[in-house]
């Protein structure tokens, strides 16, 4: 079981996270957290890597219900999206398969909500 899925796009890395963000809010997602990867890793190392976000997305309904579930399930909220460039004009998307970060917990109704955001994200990723 792959851990995530992704697609790449055609557009410019700012309009990717933009889209992204509209996506997300389409289906009730927030932008909990956004962390800059490029910018992150210039400053602490100096280094030089490609365009690289991390939106940490929450379905506060989904969320309230999995906290309800299981009180540790905070561990793996917020649910990652990753936007990065991989070439010029060449975006991809990436989020984390909920379903799969899920399995280690052996909750029956924690999958049902996990199966739900699945598809939420699943269709953010085929709405940009």
């Amino acid at each position: 079981m792959s851990y995530y899925f992704s697609k790449t796009f055609n557009v410019s890395f700012d309009e990717a996270v933009e889209k992204v963000r509209a996506a997300l809010a389409a289906e009730g997602f927030g932008v909990l957290t956004e962390i800059d990867v490029r910018a992150t890793l210039k400053k602490k190392l100096g280094v030089d890597f490609r365009a690289y976000k991390i939106l940490g997305a929450c379905h506060p309904e989904s969320a309230y219900r999995a906290l309800q579930l299981e009180d540790k399930i905070g561990l793996m909220l917020p649910c990652n999206v990753v936007v990065q460039e991989r070439a010029p004009g060449e975006v991809e998307v990436a989020a984390v398969d909920p379903v799969a970060s899920m399995a280690a917990v052996d909750n029956a109704a924690l999958a049902e909500v996990a199966d739900g955001v699945r598809a939420k994200l699943e269709s953010v990723i085929d709405k940009i």
